[in-house]
């Protein structure tokens, strides 16, 4: 790289991005631009231009991407219902590819041509941001300290950072390493490193732990329109704050709380404990209500899609054509997810209560085991008949092999 060039780098205000500043004018005399994508984490945004510029960086941007991040990332995966390994709903997967966008499209404005992280080479977000980079602009240059740098250990990462004067809030005995947004909090590291240790009542941000929830249940309503969240309760809310009041009420009952050992991307297992308590408000209603509307196949070829669909989001793939091909066959699903969902919450339980949609496929007087008229019940021996075939003749032809056997065995007997 030249001296004096250019260098974007992803910053969250962290450990890992306040180190990186100054390591990065140390090796290559270059300026810093740091650039703070904001998705909800919270952070107070003059607090980390300010931290930002005494570390080192020339400019600071704070780029406000919640709504995007909503409407154009988590809507998209919430209709496709993608979990990774049936427990993670992806927050910080699906962040990555919004803030590689934000990465490069600044890089562009800037005049730059090479952009930083702070990932680790043993994680899966170097993977998200350098391949959501490369789809979208292959002639930028990565720069990821981690993997070339002197430093080994977070542990040594903070003796750094002392050194060069860097305000930190993290210290060697609490290392947890968490990411947050407005869809979750995740943490890793630490004593979690170990999956016999139970995650500590203190480690947890947004979720109340189950058994200090309210010792009474809460009803809550959730209304779909063409698979997107649209009310709660009767309220209509724009996506952020429906976020938001999910989960508010969500996370007061206990419910989101997902610990995992996952595979990552890179082949190793690690353990991660997540709190995605609007989430999974929503995940739940809104399967809840797709087994409503859609027909059998549909429904079993969508759980092959989702799952499809979260490895793509786990892996970095989300700018790849075969997730926009999955994108435009769950749209077409969710033009009958209509309708209203009620849940009732109680220590970390989801009950489903109650479901009505327009669109659905349940007919009460079909159902029903008293007399209908819809429904000839002498109907259903000539599709038994024709629905067991294969297991008659089958039963025919081992019945037909067996007195053969017994037949050749008498005959050669009889001979003998």
């Amino acid at each position: 790289m030249k001296t004096g060039e250019k260098v974007v780098l992803a910053y969250s205000g962290g450990l890992d991005t306040s180190v990186i500043i100054p390591w990065l004018k140390e090796k290559y005399d270059c300026e810093i631009i740091a650039v703070c994508i904001d998705v909800g984490q919270g952070e107070e945004t003059h607090a980390i231009k300010k931290k930002a510029i005494s570390s080192g960086a020339s400019k600071v941007y704070v780029e406000d991407v919640v709504e995007e991040f909503v409407t154009d990332y988590i809507y998209p995966t919430l209709k496709a219902g993608a979990i990774y390994e049936g427990k993670y709903l992806l927050g910080t997967s699906f962040a990555r590819p919004l803030m590689a966008k934000k990465l490069v499209e600044i890089a562009h404005q800037e005049g730059a041509n090479v952009i930083a992280h702070g990932c680790t080479g043993k994680g899966n977000d170097q993977v998200r941001f350098e391949v959501s980079i490369k789809a979208l602009d292959p002639s930028i240059k990565i720069i990821a300290p981690w993997r070339i740098w002197e430093i080994k250990s977070r542990e040594e990462e903070i003796t750094y950072a002392l050194k060069k004067g860097i305000p930190i809030s993290i210290t060697k005995e609490k290392i947890y390493s968490v990411d947050k947004n407005i869809w979750h909090i995740s943490h890793e590291g630490g004593n979690l490193e170990n999956p016999w240790n139970e995650p500590k009542p203190e480690l947890f941000d947004m979720v109340t732990p189950p058994e200090k929830a309210p010792d009474v249940a809460e009803y809550v309503s959730i209304e779909f329109e063409k698979g997107i969240p649209v009310k709660i309760n009767g309220e209509e809310l724009s996506p952020v704050e429906l976020i938001k009041k999910a989960n508010e009420i969500a996370s007061i009952y206990g419910v989101g709380i997902a610990d995992i050992v996952e595979n990552r991307l890179v082949g190793m297992k690690s353990r991660g404990v997540y709190e995605t308590p609007g989430g999974t408000l929503l995940y739940t209603a809104h399967k809840e209500l797709e087994s409503l509307v859609l027909d059998k196949e549909t429904l079993r070829f969508k759980d092959i899609v989702a799952q499809k669909y979260a490895d793509l989001v786990y892996n970095g793939l989300w700018f790849s054509q075969l997730k926009e091909s999955l994108d435009a066959f769950v749209d077409e699903t969710q033009k009958v997810v209509t309708g209203v969902v009620k849940l009732k919450l109680y220590k970390g339980n989801i009950i489903i209560a109650g479901l009505s949609s327009p669109y659905s496929l349940y007919n009460e007087e079909l159902a029903t085991f008293g007399e209908d008229k819809i429904y000839d019940q002498k109907d259903a021996e000539g599709f038994i008949n024709l629905f067991g075939l294969p297991l008659k003749m089958r039963a025919y032809q081992m019945k037909h092999f067996v007195e053969n056997q017994k037949y050749n065995k008498t005959t050669v007997g009889g001979e003998q």
